[in-house]
């Protein structure tokens, strides 16, 4: 079994989209509303969402192979820091944000997460970033650990809507190499 990874290109979009739509819930506490999961997939993970994210230079898609199917992907994202939380504890100028990293979960623990990481790390770095930081919520234990064990400390909190559902987030951060 082999696992790579890609750049995602426009003619990712719709796997790009079903696989938000099959792995978004995951980071989700227990009790989110499958509702708002479904509602945040299709205002910010659709197929048009994702046309714009691959069109916008400041970021950078990643999709994780498995055997040559698409299992995961990943997101960078440079530029201006909008929330203020975060803003408080993450300097813009020399930071890239991982927005996204997910992998379906029949793929967990099989290394997929892991060879993703490495490669977005490594593109992370790439963009000239001193620092890669990002939004986790603070009751995805698994996420967590995952993140720990890939050098990413807490460094602040902050907050992040579902639905009409507010979430509490760990804000973490890793220096680039």
């Amino acid at each position: 079994m082999s696992i790579t990874t890609r750049r995602a290109g426009d003619a990712d979009t719709e796997m790009l989209h079903d696989l938000a739509g099959r792995t978004f819930g995951l980071a989700c506490p227990p009790g989110t509303r499958q509702e708002d999961i479904d509602a945040f997939v299709a205002t910010h993970l659709s197929v048009a969402s994702f046309q714009g994210y691959l069109a916008d230079p400041g970021r950078v898609l990643l999709l994780v192979l498995r055997d040559g199917v698409p299992v995961g992907y990943s997101m960078l994202v440079s530029g201006p820091i909008q929330d203020p939380d975060v803003a408080a504890v993450i300097d813009d100028r020399v930071s890239v944000e991982l927005s996204k990293c997910y992998v379906a979960p029949e793929q967990h623990g099989s290394g997929t997460a892991a060879a993703l990481m490495t490669d977005t790390l490594a593109a992370a770095g790439e963009t000239g970033a001193a620092f890669c930081w990002l939004g986790v919520n603070q009751q995805n234990v698994r996420a967590a650990k995952f993140y720990a064990k890939n050098g990413f400390e807490i460094v602040g909190t902050k907050r992040f809507l579902v639905g009409s559902e507010w979430h509490n987030d760990h804000i973490r951060r890793r220096a680039l190499p």
